[in-house]
Order: structure tokens, then sequence, then C-alpha cells
């Protein structure tokens, strides 16, 4: 049964979001703030959902100290309506998804199954070890490999570049992407946006000027293989 550890310093959005969350099946663990945020996390926790106002140090502090120590454990912030500086910087930190505040507890608990079954292994047809020249991933695993040393890839970057090596020379759309990748059937596409740039920060040598995952003006973005 997943486990997720909802940090809000709301005890009434705390109590809402882990009602749901139970409801629908997972197991809870609940923080206040940033400081027990990241000792609660050293419970194993199968996803987080992150408020990024906290007190102690904010979520995006929580971010990226739980990507240092744990790469691979999802997070879903919360972030203000309309902060659009907020969930860039959100999904900057590392975070693999967002909702605005004031959200849906039903659609944050279809975000939460949304992200999870990402991360669950793979059906036998995917499970095939992917290589492009220097890089390897192995579905499997979950893990990925650049000149043999370890990507740091977060569950969305993890994922993101799966889909791409499954499909090399084929354009997507944002749009595509988003619901290919992420599930959705809407949302900002700026998401996919923040995704790609840090994908390349970790597989291009000259993020800047990309020659893996390229820009294809007009549509999105395509992985050209070596």
């Amino acid at each position: 049964m997943p486990t997720v550890l909802v940090v809000d310093d709301d005890p009434t959005v705390r109590e809402v979001v882990v009602t749901y969350l139970q409801q629908a099946g997972h197991e809870t663990l609940e923080a206040p703030d940033g400081p027990n945020a990241i000792r609660a996390a050293q419970g194993d926790p199968d996803l987080v959902v992150l408020d990024v106002m906290l007190p102690g140090f904010d979520g995006f502090e929580v971010c990226r100290r739980l990507r240092a120590e744990k790469p691979d454990l999802p997070i879903i912030m919360l972030t203000a309506l309309g902060e659009e500086e907020d969930r860039i910087a959100g999904l900057d930190s590392g975070a693999d998804d967002y909702l605005s505040k004031p959200f849906s507890p039903r659609e944050l608990v279809l975000r939460v199954a949304s992200v999870l079954r990402r991360v669950q292994p793979p059906t036998p047809a995917a499970q095939q070890v992917r290589e492009d020249g220097n890089l390897r991933l192995d579905p499997v695993a979950r893990t990925a490999t650049l000149d043999d040393a370890p990507l740091n890839l977060t569950s969305r970057e993890f994922d993101l570049l799966a889909h791409l090596l499954g499909h090399p020379g084929e354009a997507f759309s944002r749009e595509e992407l988003l619901s290919e990748v992420w599930g959705w059937e809407y949302g900002d596409l700026t998401t996919v946006t923040v995704h790609v740039r840090r994908l390349r920060e970790k597989v291009e040598s000259n993020p800047s000027q990309p020659t893996r995952l390229v820009t294809v003006w007009g549509i999105g973005y395509r992985w050209d293989a070596a």
C-alpha cells in the first residue's frame, strides 16, 4: 500500500488531504513544516505532497534537500493560485508535478495515482533496456547512466527520457508529451518545457545547443539518436 507524506502548515488542509488519500487506499505521514518534512521523509514514503509556503524553510528548499537524498522520490508541489513563478520554481527545484491552490482533493488523489503508476515496474513489453551511444536506460531498475556514470533523474525526467528513447526521430508536441508522459488530458504546458530544459542539462554536452533532445520549431521536441 503506497505511503504518501503530506507537508502543509495548515492543519485543515492536511486533514482533508489525508482523509481523501486514506479513502483512496494510501497510508499517510504528515509534517507541518520544512524541518519535520525532512525527518518524516526518512520513513521512506512513496510520494510527497508538498506545500510551497512552510515555516522553518520553504517547500522549494525541502524539495531540493529531498532530491539530494532521494532523487527518484516523486514530489507533487502545492502552489498559490496564479503564481507562475512559484510553479516554475517548484519544477526547477525538482518537483514532478504541481497543483495550484485552491485545489480539488479528488484531483490531487488522481494526480497522486497518475504519478505512482508511472513509477510501477513496467509491463514485459516495456522492459527492454534502451541505449543510445553513451546513454543507457533500464526501465526495470529505473536507472539511467551517461558514460557509465549514474544520472540523477526525477521520476518525471526518467519517464520523459524513456518515452523519447522509445520513439527516436519522432516529433512530439508539448500537448502530446503532457498526455503520454504525464497522463494529463489538459494542463500547463510550462511543465513540459521546464522538464525538457532540466533533462537537457543532464544528457546534453551543451544544453544551449542540444543535439539529442532537439526542438522542432512549430511542433515540439524530438529525440535524435546518436
